[in-house]
């Protein structure tokens, strides 16, 4: 696993692109704070600038960082046994065009080991995003992964080819007075 960390970590550096597995589906990634890496995946994706990607985090520490602090009931959702994606109303610490034209950004602590050893090691937020044309299926398995998505990346993470994804993340949106709301459960 750390030759595939070492290898991502490289190619984030660079501003490149990684098709990696995901704790939930097959991702597209980049540096969440590159806005030129993150224009190169709206281009790969054919995705309207406008409609926002999420972004994966290590840790609490990492999401406080962009968030600011949070409070217990909020940490409580973003930390959630099953995958959590949480729409925060406002962040720093990441590139303008990630976030949505209101400024909120949906962010996850990851859960998957590898996942969770790469962008700590990278030691910033990346982009997550699924490995797929905008309008198409999210693919389940590695192989049903569109040749241009396959072609497109800088770099593909050969991890985890055999297993089958299908369980995109919980989706939950807070307001500005900390209201939340299931968009995807």
């Amino acid at each position: 696993m750390e030759t595939f960390v070492n290898e991502g970590c490289e190619v984030l550096a660079q501003g490149g692109t990684l098709l990696y597995p995901t704790d939930t589906i097959w991702g597209i990634g980049c540096d969440a704070t590159n806005s030129e890496a993150i224009k190169k995946v709206y281009a790969l994706k054919k995705r309207e600038d406008g409609k926002a990607l999420i972004c994966l985090v290590s840790d609490l520490k990492m999401l406080e960082l962009i968030t600011g602090n949070l409070n217990e009931k909020i940490k409580k959702v973003a930390l959630a046994d099953k995958p959590t994606t949480v729409i925060y109303p406002n962040v720093n610490e990441v590139a303008a065009n990630l976030k949505a034209e209101n400024g909120s950004v949906g962010i996850r602590i990851v859960q998957d080991e590898f996942c969770r050893k790469l962008i700590k090691r990278f030691g910033k937020p990346i982009v997550s995003t699924s490995a797929n044309i905008s309008n198409s299926p999210s693919p389940k398995e590695f192989k049903e992964i569109d040749r241009a998505i396959l072609e497109g990346v800088d770099h593909i993470v050969t991890l985890k080819t055999k297993e089958t994804r299908t369980s995109p993340s919980t989706l939950i949106s807070i307001d500005a007075e900390g209201n939340f709301k299931t968009l995807r459960a």
